[in-house]
């Protein structure tokens, strides 16, 4: 069931730029399959579900364009998305897809395997976003945390903490101009650069399920849940 977007333009930049590592594969992990299709086609259809006219950019290593042709042609996906090639780090990936991203409406940002993120977390975030500005999905932790200084360590107050996920949804002139930073290793997702620009970031609550597949176990749990 899709859920209705307003009026403003929207796109989503899917970042699909993984190895295999930790899943002990070869095979690029947006592109394992995940019951009989790779991740990606997942990740990218559930924005079709939520709205039929966003712009989908999916940047992917210039090394993987070609595979990833061939495995639309395999598994006839013809749902419709722009392919652009991604940089050495995520940042350059990032700044890539708005190159070729419209300067006007809303931007979102999400991570090529989350295709478990509910509609209902992707319209949360752009409604937000079109309040504020800046938004992102957030969940509180359930375990206890410690926070580690050197050999010593500490329990903390998780009701202070939240885990972030993606998409993180932006006011499209707030995102082209907060990418024209240098990168900073303290840039550890879009909303870390748009902050360093000074806009404040909102957060809305985000799904559980919305997990980022990168082990075994993880594509074991997507199995379960999809």
């Amino acid at each position: 069931m899709q859920v209705k977007s307003g009026m403003v333009a929207e796109t989503v930049i899917i970042v699909a730029g993984g190895k295999g590592e930790r899943m002990h594969t070869d095979i690029p992990k947006q592109f394992i399959e995940l019951n009989s299709r790779p991740i990606l086609m997942h990740t990218i259809d559930v924005f079709f579900q939520y709205n039929s006219q966003i712009e989908v950019i999916v940047v992917l290593p210039e090394t993987q364009i070609e595979n990833w042709s061939q495995l639309c042609k395999k598994h006839a996906f013809d749902t419709k998305h722009r392919v652009v090639s991604g940089g050495t780090v995520r940042f350059d990936s990032v700044k890539n897809g708005l190159k070729v991203a419209s300067d006007n409406g809303l931007i979102a940002i999400h991570d090529g395997v989350r295709p478990l993120v509910s509609m209902e977390t992707i319209a949360a975030c752009f409604s937000e976003a079109r309040i504020s500005g800046a938004a992102i999905p957030v969940i509180h932790p359930v375990e206890s945390i410690r926070q580690i200084d050197g050999e010593n360590s500490v329990a903390v107050d998780r009701d202070q903490y939240r885990l972030v996920q993606t998409p993180q949804v932006f006011e499209t002139k707030i995102l082209k101009k907060a990418y024209l930073q240098d990168f900073s290793p303290l840039f550890t997702d879009d909303a870390s650069v748009v902050e360093a620009s000074g806009v404040k970031i909102s957060l809305v609550q985000g799904n559980r399920e919305n997990i980022k597949i990168t082990t075994p176990f993880d594509l074991k749990l997507a199995e379960m849940m999809r």
